[in-house]
């Protein structure tokens, strides 16, 4: 049985029993939609000897964007959730989206530090 934990405008984050559970989600986003939440999370602990600590999948429909292909944001909150249930600072990361992405995530006291590969979208100067 799914077990929700809520964490502010994110939503509830629901942990699933395995990484091929969340890689199956086939998620109802006009439901996700009329929650009171931002995003939703799924996560699950990785496959034995898979190369990643969890999985997850992010789900935003409440701003127009159905799944998310990589969180950093979301990270910051599973990193530290993942690090106590598995006993461990430093975790690999794999979001499963179509797209995907892998984060080195590392928890450094009340901070957590991500790391992975990015592609530049934008370049602007903003103004202060």
């Amino acid at each position: 049985m799914p077990r929700p934990q809520r964490d502010g405008e994110f939503g509830p984050r629901v942990e699933r029993t395995d990484e091929d559970e969340v890689r199956g989600l086939v998620p109802n986003l006009a439901a996700l939609h009329e929650l009171p939440y931002i995003c939703n999370i799924a996560s699950a602990p990785g496959r034995p000897g898979g190369g990643f600590d969890f999985v997850s999948r992010v789900f935003c429909p409440e701003v127009g964007i159905p799944e998310d292909p990589v969180t950093g944001s979301a990270h910051s909150l599973l990193t530290p959730f993942w690090a106590a249930r598995l006993g461990k600072t430093r975790l690999e990361a794999f979001q499963a989206s179509a797209r995907g992405g892998r984060l080195s995530c590392e928890l450094r006291g009340d901070r957590v530090r991500i790391a992975g590969r990015a592609a530049l979208y934008l370049r602007g100067t903003i103004f202060v």
